[in-house]
């Protein structure tokens, strides 16, 4: 294999906005660290593969691209408005990928894109919003060149694996936060702040699994179709990506089930606590009701009562009031109502 002088160490990386990196690969190894306008020419060298990692470039470096490897004009459109789902589409001997990425920040999950163009010696990675760099994933892929020296379907593959994987730790602090408010809401009705709390978990989770579900599609299609540059013996490694796909799906739809069940148990228990109070306060009104009807009886101003003149009439009233009193006190202590 012919390899130009300058090509036996890679050379110092092109510094430019929007682009993160831009190497020539050859068996597994860098071989230079390019500059957009020469991907062209190193593409098309015999065994070379153009791996250019691309975050939030403007429409000039895209056209650029675009240029250097003959992509779709609907394709450079997609890639420079960060705002589609996860899909996989064929321009020709090329296929243009979106993946939907997304990190925990603060509180919520942000979201990003990830547009990648693949074909015949090279691949190019567009990143959009909040993602993880690839540079772990160009990293690892380096340090294995047999692995490396595979071609595009093996980085797009290692690219696929590494965005899904980031789905875990996500998944993860959530669960942690669902179980703890699962234990919490056994003891107490949630307050206002939780169960607003509960509904943005519930909203987060709706849009990562609109967010995650389209990409069995893709890496489907990528297992099964025959697509250009996916090898049959890479279709075990796309499989393997779906698989934790659709774990990362059962583990989504899970926690959502276990937050709607918390919030109908949290109200089950404040409906519980309201009964227990409307009992209580049930109670200890139909005992006040008995001295307050007594002596509204004997506050009417009427002069012919019997009662009045009897010379114990006061202490048999009272006992009166007394015994009542205490019984209904006793009958609803007994059904659990005080």
């Amino acid at each position: 294999m012919n390899i130009a002088p300058q090509a036996d160490m890679p050379s110092d990386p092109v510094a430019s906005e929007g682009v993160v990196a831009a190497g020539a690969y050859v068996d597994g190894r860098r071989v230079a660290n390019i500059a957009i306008e020469e991907a062209s020419s190193w593409r098309s060298k015999p065994g070379h593969v153009v791996w250019i990692g691309l975050h939030e470039p403007d429409m000039t470096i895209l056209t650029s691209v675009q240029q250097q490897f003959q992509l779709h004009d609907l394709a450079i459109e997609d890639a420079n408005n960060a705002h589609q789902r996860p899909k996989i589409e064929q321009y020709g001997d090329g296929l243009f990928i979106v993946a939907r990425t997304a990190q925990l920040i603060g509180d919520s999950i942000a979201f990003g894109e990830t547009h990648l163009f693949v074909g015949e010696g090279y691949l190019v990675t567009v990143r959009h919003g909040a993602s993880t760099s690839y540079a772990p994933v160009r990293a690892r892929c380096e340090s294995c060149p047999r692995a490396l020296a595979r071609g595009e379907d093996y980085i797009l593959y290692a690219i696929l694996d590494f965005i899904v994987d980031n789905y875990s730790p996500v998944l993860e602090t959530i669960q942690e936060e669902v179980e703890a408010m699962e234990e919490q809401v056994l003891a107490s009705a949630m307050t206002r702040a939780q169960i607003e709390r509960l509904y943005l978990l519930r909203r987060d989770l709706l849009r990562l699994r609109n967010a995650v579900g389209p990409l069995v599609e893709v890496c489907r299609r990528l297992e099964h179709d025959n697509l250009p540059m996916i090898r049959p013996t890479m279709q075990p490694l796309f499989r393997d990506v779906t698989d934790h796909v659709r774990t990362v799906q059962e583990q989504i739809d899970s926690l959502r089930e276990v937050l709607a069940f918390a919030f109908e148990a949290s109200l089950l228990v404040g409906q519980a606590q309201e009964t227990a109070v409307s009992k209580k306060l049930a109670s200890w009104l139909a005992i006040i009701a008995v001295p307050t009807a007594i002596a509204g009886i004997y506050g009417m101003n009427f002069k012919h009562m019997p009662e009045l003149e009897w010379e114990y009439g006061y202490f048999a009233i009272i006992g009166l009031i007394l015994i009542v009193c205490a019984g209904l006190f006793w009958r609803f202590r007994r059904a659990g109502w005080l």
